[in-house]
């Protein structure tokens, strides 16, 4: 029970470390208690002091001498340089646009150009795929009578044939 009190009291002490290495005057003290109490919260407030200690000992490089002077340069090349044809500013300008610019409107178009392509090819599919087949036409009862003759006068015959052969065979 013990650990799992101090896991819970340790995790909500994390953003509160930073304020006691920033402010150790202004900090509550149940901040500091807890972390003289603590070994993971004193680490990680040792940790945090030799960060920012690296940090305060880092400094920043010296800029190269001669990058203003190339920079100069390269926009005078740019300024004297013929402008471009008007096709080709507008097609820099839909690019940048589509490079830079927030493309939230171009989502829900392509969402529904995927939807349509979808919904076409789906339709095309059941369409091609999926033909119910030709309706048959009722027969009438006649028609079903006269087949049902035709089929008896065929069993008729089999068996006339048959008995012929075995009257045959047995003479």
């Amino acid at each position: 029970m013990e650990m799992e009190r101090n896991t819970t009291i340790c995790a909500g002490m994390e953003t509160k470390l930073a304020d006691l290495l920033l402010d150790p005057e202004n900090a509550p003290a149940a901040v500091k208690t807890h972390v003289a109490e603590c070994n993971a919260c004193r680490a990680e407030l040792e940790e945090l002091r030799a960060t920012m200690a690296a940090m305060d000992a880092w400094e920043a490089p010296e800029p190269n001498p001669y990058f203003m002077t190339r920079f100069q340069a390269r926009l005078e090349e740019e300024k004297q340089a013929a402008p471009p044809s008007w096709p080709v500013r507008i097609m820099d300008r839909i690019r940048a646009r589509m490079m830079i610019g927030s493309q939230m409107h171009v989502r829900p178009l392509a969402a529904m150009a995927l939807t349509v392509l979808l919904l076409l090819g789906g339709g095309t599919y059941l369409d091609l795929y999926w033909q119910t087949p030709p309706a048959v036409p009722p027969q009438t009862a006649v028609v079903h009578d006269l087949q049902l003759l035709d089929n008896n006068a065929q069993l008729l015959d089999q068996l006339e044939n048959i008995s012929a052969t075995d009257q045959d065979s047995g003479d």
